[in-house]
């Protein structure tokens, strides 16, 4: 039986990394049983499989090596199925732009909250700073700002220009990192600019939307040297909406880490921090040591909630 690591999936094939560098296609065992029948896909980018050879070269993958975390979304809106987008995630990179096209807060909190509920460290990117004006660079000091109080490390870049690159280098150096956000922010241009031998093909904004058109069809990882270790770089279709699973009320603020902090002090164990009196983070939000508009986020988000699930 031999070991490697998914790099690729593309329908029932796998791509999977042997242990001496080289490269062979696999397939599932027929028999395989799904992780629980919610999951659209038993295997996924990241994960580390057991597979036999093939007469005909290829791999039959017999066990999929336990998950350390992974990061899921909902298959399709009204689906109950999920899709598991990548396994084994040391770091997640939400790449944000300001403008051209503008990316919301409401779909990175959505990215922050499952990385904090699925135990993955994140930080945010944002990239083509090259065409910010003044008033860009106001509202992005401002943006950067709330991410930064709330926890998280954030990084303005460009990767046209190479400005911030370095910093953004140094945090990925030697783990498996997923790059993550919507289509036509430059995920494809900044992992070039990471890593200039990877060649991937780089989109334009389509004219009348000033949104991205896919150029990323699949997730898929790159295995690249930075500095003296090896550097997994996770690249993902771009998303426009990023459905969330297997939350409740009661532990979507655990997942904010600036509301986490002051969550004993409410009154109310089980606090909602909607309407209830004597609410830590409605105070939090009044004091300014809560964002108005990540709290309006999670707001959203609680609003969302399937409880039917």
């Amino acid at each position: 039986m031999h070991e490697g690591l998914v790099i690729r999936t593309t329908g029932s094939w796998y791509r999977v990394l042997e242990a001496d560098g080289g490269q062979r296609d696999c397939r599932l065992r027929g028999n395989y049983r799904l992780r629980g029948n919610k999951q659209t896909n038993p295997v996924a980018v990241g994960d580390r499989v057991s597979y036999e050879l093939e007469a005909d070269g290829t791999g039959l993958i017999h066990d999929v090596e336990e998950r350390r975390n992974y990061i899921v979304r909902r298959a399709t809106k009204l689906s109950k199925q999920t899709h598991v987008i990548a396994a084994n995630i040391d770091l997640l990179c939400v790449v944000a732009t300001m403008g051209l096209p503008r990316t919301s807060t409401g779909f990175i909190d959505r990215l922050l909250v499952t990385a904090e509920a699925y135990h993955i460290p994140a930080c945010l990117i944002f990239n083509k700073v090259d065409l910010y004006d003044e008033e860009l660079w106001e509202a992005q000091r401002e943006l950067s700002g709330i991410y930064r109080s709330a926890g998280y490390a954030v990084h303005e870049m460009s990767a046209l220009t190479g400005q911030g690159l370095e910093a953004v280098r140094q945090a990925i150096g030697g783990k498996t990192v997923l790059f993550s956000g919507h289509s036509g922010v430059g995920k494809s241009a900044l992992l070039n600019a990471l890593c200039p031998g990877l060649d991937l093909r780089v989109g334009e904004l389509s004219d009348w939307s000033l949104k991205g058109k896919h150029t990323t069809t699949f997730a898929e990882i790159h295995p690249i040297q930075l500095g003296t270790g090896t550097t997994y770089l996770i690249d993902t279709p771009g998303i426009k909406e990023f459905g969330m699973v297997d939350f409740n009320e009661q532990e979507l603020s655990h997942f904010f880490p600036e509301m986490r902090t002051v969550l004993p002090e409410c009154y109310f164990s089980n606090c909602t921090h909607r309407h209830e009196p004597r609410c830590a983070v409605k105070k939090a939000v009044e004091d300014g040591l809560v964002s108005a508009e990540r709290y309006q986020n999670y707001l959203n988000i609680l609003e969302g909630i399937d409880t039917s699930v």
